[in-house]
């Protein structure tokens, strides 16, 4: 009976474990310190901050941030003015709330493109209404405590979003580039490409802009190696500079900046915009905003913890911080507001410690808009247009795709079929279409199934191993079909290595082995709870129990008894596998 084994009941005595010997007593230890040396905890340490560094650092974040904000305002198809009030707001708003410390908002070069397109079709008025609808949904995803699901989304499709937001940034500011006037979409942009370069070296003019524009792009990619205290200074402020100076010579005819009155540009919703909510697309929208600013968001918070070791970002109170300012920036009729690498990045490295260097920079904003506005009627629209053709390569990262395919190519594909899909068609369209190539990704991934098969002289022998799913199906049945027509008296299908069983090849194989036995078929089938069992076999496992890997194999009886009347017998082969089945 060596090549047979029983399972059944076992004995009370031999499932008692035996009792622990008495521990002798222990001497007393000494009080543990409650101090825990090392590094900070995740929440990180809080350091003394210095009011003269603060005020520095938001100098340098509102320098950084006025560009930016007329830039976004300009390619988004608004009135600059509205740029401004979205940064003014992220700064006294989002700034002054919990959640975030350093990160800094306003408006950003990531929904530009969206920003665009939704008030081409819908106009500036509604934009007010769709903004304070993603800013309410923003602070209830905050409340139910929702903050950290964008950060279960995969790389690969947040790389692909972002790539896919830059590449048509890029392409539709090379028109403004040049004070032309970009065709619509990014495939049209695109492909316009040609007619614009001969008009711009048939225009004079036009010559000029667009060396003001590239003259900038030069200077955002090379300021950061200009030698000492210089380069603290923003490349776009400098950049601006210069296209002022160009602009104001005799004989050169450029586009500037068309500014108004900043309180006459604020355009409170009215009923008549409130009653486009039933509209299917403006919810469409209103959803698009919510789920493209919030991931932007708490991804930059990500990245903006990584730069400094003080306090961390808190994702659900910093996503109610968001949804707060967005709610105004809404019933302002102004710009959706994002979390911006750019501006944050400038605070962390100007010293800042606090958030009152993010809340001044939004009063500096005001300050100069309300106080200077002559002042923004002199920068060229070719030197804004030039900035954010920089801000869509950093968003693009085209480096980030040949490390994407070194890491993992399966990745690369679904962060490549995001950005194409998004540029081909819009960006919730995109991002839902990677996500779904994500998940398909990590089925299949999850899902692979090892099937080995052998004849021997009397039995044809299945064995599987890994998870097997329904998408492994198909593989699973050719493999019985398989040993079902080997012809052999005898059919052994050992699933003891399968680590996930789904419903669907369990029934497949369990209709076959009924089918099998109904033909008088031997059918010798062990499954993976019968590998899985505890070493006391017929002592239930406690709940929550880990199952082992490996079978485990049931004790043998006691010489003076046998196996009772409850025993269960199935087959072990304990032969060897011969040499060309353990070598497939």
């Amino acid at each position: 009976m060596s090549g047979l084994h029983a399972r059944g009941r076992v004995p009370a005595h031999a499932r008692t474990a035996p009792a622990d010997p008495p521990q002798p007593p222990q001497p007393p230890q000494p009080p543990r310190s409650t101090r825990s040396p090392g590094p900070p905890q995740p929440q990180g340490r809080r350091e003394k901050a210095d009011l003269a560094t603060e005020i520095t650092a938001s100098l340098v974040v509102f320098l950084v941030a006025l560009p930016l904000c007329i830039g976004v305002a300009v390619a988004s198809g608004v009135p600059a003015e509205l740029g401004i009030i979205s940064g003014v707001i992220g700064g006294l708003v989002v700034g002054a709330a919990r959640g975030s410390t350093l990160q800094v908002s306003g408006p950003a070069a990531g929904l530009a493109a969206l920003v665009a397109e939704t008030v081409l079709e819908y106009g500036v008025a509604m934009l007010g209404v769709i903004v304070l609808g993603s800013g309410i949904l923003q602070i209830v995803l905050g409340l139910v405590r929702l903050g950290r699901i964008f950060q279960a989304i995969s790389l690969a499709v947040v790389q692909g979003m972002l790539a896919g937001i830059g590449l048509p940034l890029m392409f539709s500011q090379l028109y403004p580039m040049s004070d032309s006037k970009a065709p619509g979409t990014p495939v049209e942009n695109m492909a316009g490409l040609p007619g614009l370069i001969a008009d711009t070296l048939a225009n004079p003019d036009a010559l000029v802009a667009a060396g003001l524009g590239a003259a900038t792009v030069a200077l955002s990619f090379l300021w950061k190696n200009v030698p000492g205290p210089v380069k603290k200074v923003p490349a776009a402020l400098v950049a601006v500079g210069i296209g002022i100076a160009v602009a104001s010579l005799p004989g050169v005819d450029v586009k500037t900046l068309q500014v108004g009155n900043l309180l006459a540009s604020v355009d409170v919703p009215g009923g008549r915009e409130f009653a486009g909510l039933a509209d299917v697309g403006i919810i469409t929208a209103i959803l698009t905003f919510t789920v493209i600013a919030s991931a932007e968001s708490l991804f930059t918070a990500a990245a903006v913890d990584r730069m400094h070791s003080g306090p961390r970002t808190r994702y659900n109170p910093e996503l109610i911080a968001q949804g707060a300012g967005n709610t105004v920036a809404g019933l302002l009729g102004a710009l959706p507001i994002t979390a911006v690498v750019a501006r944050s990045s400038a605070n962390v490295q100007a010293g800042a410690k606090t958030r009152l260097s993010r809340t001044l920079h939004g009063l500096w904003l005001l300050a100069f808009a309300l106080l200077l506005p002559q002042v923004l009627a002199l920068i060229p629209i070719s030197v804004l247009a030039g900035v954010l053709v920089h801000s869509g390569w950093k968003l693009f990262a085209p480096a980030e795709f040949p490390k994407m395919w070194r890491q993992d190519r399966g990745e690369f594909a679904v962060m490549t079929l995001t950005t194409l899909v998004i540029v081909a068609t819009a960006l919730l369209e995109g991002v839902l279409f990677g996500l779904a190539a994500g998940i398909v990704l990590v089925a299949l991934r999850m899902s692979r199934t090892v099937i080995k098969q052998h004849l021997e002289e009397d039995t044809a022998k299945v064995v599987m191993a890994g998870n097997a799913t329904f998408l492994r199906l198909p593989q699973v049945i050719e493999a019985l079909e398989a040993a079902d027509e080997a012809g052999r008296p005898r059919i052994r299908l050992d699933l003891t290595g399968v680590t996930h069983l789904d419903h669907a090849c369990r029934s497949q194989v369990e209709e076959f082995v009924a089918q099998q036995r109904g033909l008088g078929v031997r059918v010798e089938l062990l499954m993976p709870s019968v590998a899985a069992e505890p070493a006391s076999v017929g002592q239930a496992l406690p709940s929550g129990a880990a199952l082992p890997r490996r079978p485990v194999a049931p004790p043998a009886p006691a010489p003076d008894q046998g196996p009772g009347s409850s025993a269960e017998w199935f087959y072990l082969d304990t032969r060897p596998m011969p040499s060309e089945y353990a070598s497939r």
